[in-house]
């Protein structure tokens, strides 16, 4: 099938070019994780805390401005999985960060 070729997508209901069915196939697995302003974040990303958080089971606050660096994707929107000094397996909310 070439490029000029249309398609009919099933989910919009309309016909779409075959690159756009393409391109719409290989990004259907694909998660989009944004921060609280509406950055796009990606793995090994640095964020800041935009909100003192406490961290249940911890018995820590980690203050507004705390630098969390490379954060990784966990395939929901809203999660991240990160580390910070003496908290392994610390997940956050992106709705709380700000990429940096």
């Amino acid at each position: 099938m070439s490029d000029e070729d249309y398609v009919y997508d099933e989910d919009s209901g309309e016909w779409i070019s075959a690159a756009d069915a393409r391109d719409k196939a290989a990004n259907a697995g694909k998660v989009e994780v944004r921060d609280a302003v509406g950055n796009i974040l990606a793995d090994g990303d640095q964020v800041t805390l935009i909100k003192d958080l406490e961290v249940k089971g911890a018995g820590q606050t980690l203050k507004r401005g705390t630098l969390i660096k490379s954060i990784r994707l966990t395939g929901d929107s809203q999660e991240i999985d990160c580390r910070h000094d003496g908290i392994k397996g610390l997940v956050l909310r992106a709705e709380f960060v700000r990429k940096r």
